[in-house]
């Protein structure tokens, strides 16, 4: 058995959702004619109490529309330096919108609502890029899965409407959020102009993503996605997937983190792991154990050989990951689909040898490519 933990975009649905996929009542949906992708685009929007919605395929595309449709070339987009839609969305923000970025170093992907004010171009200033729109992202995928204080939004939220700012949220992880500190999803909806979701993260949709907000603001949205070449025929047997996994994955997220845990607890209690990090304060998150090292670690080449990807953990990323002990939330999650038999994962652990970590003088210095398979 292997236990891919490279992402949680590699899972597969469960037959009870390609049993939905495979009776879905479809259309064309350009024509606005599927009933499922109607259905899943109205179910999103009650989700988070906002008036329509739109199902695109990615995550990225969600994104990217909602980027131009808040914003005017030349203008400016007020984002975390690690944000997704600025380090793995292929420079869309200026390609497809022809906007400049103001980078803030926050907190391991979150921002305040004081560096929002304190970087907002003066208006006046016709050498300025025009700041228009803030982009958010919860749970930040590179701060290793941490979560926003909600009452931060708050006061973002006021700052963005006292200086003419429309704020975007990438959540493409968001319901991991929303349910790992017990979060009304309608609270969201108060608080953001546009929401972009991912329903083939841990929600284990095979593909598709759904962008939330107004019904001006989803019109618009549509003709961009035209444009960006968007528009899908038949695709309500995706949109069926997404359906099953709001209905009934949500909830299952909890099993992930309890998943996530249990696999982070069983890693800090290998010797070639456990001496290089720190057993943490608090909980210990799966993302911050693997993913993190993936993001920093020189690859192994024969990681997929074992029973669980081994990457090696340089001493200075082990100093991160001991402090990568997260008061709330979880990054990226391990769907349960994938790891039903999780619970036997220490004896699969001990079979990977600490030799795999010597391999270092084997090593390329070049750092994987962690942009596929993100959003």
């Amino acid at each position: 058995m292997v236990i891919d933990l490279r992402s949680d975009t590699v899972t597969k649905p469960t037959p009870a959702m390609l049993d939905a996929m495979m009776h879905a009542k479809v259309g064309d949906d350009v024509f606005g004619e599927d009933p499922s992708i109607n259905e899943l685009q109205t179910k999103a929007a009650n989700l988070f109490g906002m008036e329509a919605a739109i199902f695109c395929p990615s995550g990225t595309m969600t994104n990217q529309i909602g980027i131009k449709c808040h914003t005017q070339p030349g203008d400016e987009v007020i984002c975390d330096k690690l944000s997704h839609i600025y380090q793995y969305e292929g420079g869309g923000i200026a390609f497809n919108s022809g906007c400049s970025v103001k980078l803030l170093e926050g907190d391991r992907g979150r921002i305040t609502g004081e560096m929002i004010l304190n970087s907002i171009n003066n208006r006046n200033d016709a050498h300025k890029a025009y700041s228009s729109l803030v982009s958010l992202e919860n749970t930040a995928n590179r701060g290793g899965g941490s979560c926003y204080d909600f009452k931060e939004f708050a006061r973002i939220k006021k700052v963005c409407e006292e200086n003419n700012l429309t704020l975007h949220l990438d959540g493409a992880r968001l319901f991991n959020a929303i349910v790992a500190k017990n979060e009304d999803s309608k609270d969201y909806g108060k608080i953001f102009d546009s929401i972009s979701v991912c329903l083939s993260k841990g929600l284990g949709a095979p593909v598709g993503s759904v962008l939330i907000g107004t019904k001006e603001f989803i019109a618009k949205a549509k003709r961009i996605r035209k444009v960006f070449g968007g528009g899908m025929r038949q695709a309500g047997y995706l949109a069926a997937a997404g359906i099953y996994a709001l209905d009934n994955n949500i909830k299952r997220l909890e099993e992930d983190h309890r998943h996530a845990k249990f696999i982070a607890e069983a890693l800090c209690a290998k010797d070639f792991v456990g001496h290089r990090i720190a057993r943490p304060r608090s909980r210990v998150r799966c993302r911050a154990l693997c993913e993190q090292s993936h993001q920093h670690a020189r690859y192994v080449g024969a990681q997929r050989t074992a029973a669980v990807s081994v990457h090696r953990i340089d001493d200075e990323i082990g100093q991160r990951l001991a402090d990568l002990a997260f008061d709330t939330g979880y990054g990226r999650k391990i769907r349960s689909q994938l790891c039903d038999g999780l619970n036997r994962c220490p004896a699969p652990l001990r079979h990977v040898a600490p030799t795999h970590l010597g391999e270092r003088q084997h090593l390329t210095d070049e750092r994987p490519d962690m942009h596929g398979g993100q959003h």
